[in-house]
């Protein structure tokens, strides 16, 4: 594995594994607690991945062992956030990277160990796909700090597990253990621990064998689907559609059928 230069602080280690593409966030000693250095961080290392076409999945993890994220670092709310004008910067700034991972024309997969709590349940439905290990704890305590939620954060979580699962988890605030989180659909898939390293590595793989182009189209399609139907775009979706009946990849496909092999997909 190589490690490109691509991050201003040691907090977010960013490695290419063939065509994987993994983010870590390094604060173990406050588990993984997104600070502003590590937002800037992350929106950057995405936009590297994004133009090297050698990555076809980007998969993010805690350090450690303990944690995914396990949300904002609270010590920095004094300064970064008790001002109006202070949270605003703070939020744009969150916005920024959230917004990277969900546009990224790549599948992204959040690869969950320990606490996933608050910010770090954000940046788990900014990705496509949650794999969590068996120990794994899920909450969003906003209502017990006084937070507020904007509708876009309310949203990404209703789009995911419904408005009935999204209430108990916003008016609890408790920790949900990782087999309550599949119930909801809040993850994937739950793997023994142990085992969580393993398996993301092989579904990564598996994903970016397949045909890049089909991938990131149903990738736009479905966040095409999830708009108002007066903002959405099926122009695009159809182009999409047509650009993979255009390709070399639909070619190799059909001969690696015919010819009982596995494709090798170039995304052209």
């Amino acid at each position: 594995m190589t490690t490109p230069p691509l991050s201003r602080t040691d907090r977010m280690v960013a490695t290419k594994d063939g065509p994987i593409g993994w983010i870590v966030f390094n604060n173990p000693a406050r588990r993984n607690a997104v600070s502003t250095d590590m937002w800037e961080a992350l929106a950057e290392i995405v936009a590297d991945y994004a133009r090297d076409d050698a990555i076809r999945v980007i998969v993010l993890r805690g350090a450690g062992g303990k944690a995914f994220v396990s949300g904002a670092d609270i010590s920095e709310f004094e300064q970064k956030r008790s001002t109006p004008e202070s949270t605003e910067a703070y939020r744009q700034l969150a916005d920024r990277a959230t917004l990277a991972l969900q546009h990224v024309g790549k599948p992204t997969i959040a690869m969950i160990e320990g606490y996933c709590i608050g910010g770090g349940v954000s940046l788990a439905l900014s990705c496509d796909l949650r794999i969590a290990a068996e120990s794994a704890r899920f909450g969003v305590p906003a209502a017990r700090l006084g937070l507020g939620y904007e509708l876009p954060g309310v949203r990404k979580l209703v789009d995911v597990v419904g408005p009935a699962f999204a209430k108990e988890i916003f008016f609890t605030a408790r920790q949900f253990s990782a087999d309550e989180a599949l119930a909801m659909g809040l993850i994937n898939r739950a793997v023994p621990d142990g085992q969580l390293e393993v398996h993301v590595q092989e579904y990564a793989a598996s994903i970016a064998a397949n045909a890049p182009l089909t991938v990131a189209s149903i990738k736009t399609i479905v966040g095409e689907l999830l708009k108002d139907d007066a903002v959405r775009d099926e122009a695009l979706c159809q182009r999409l559609v047509d650009q993979c009946f255009d390709s070399e990849d639909y070619v190799e496909g059909r001969r690696a059928f015919m010819e009982k092999r596995q494709p090798a997909f170039t995304g052209r």
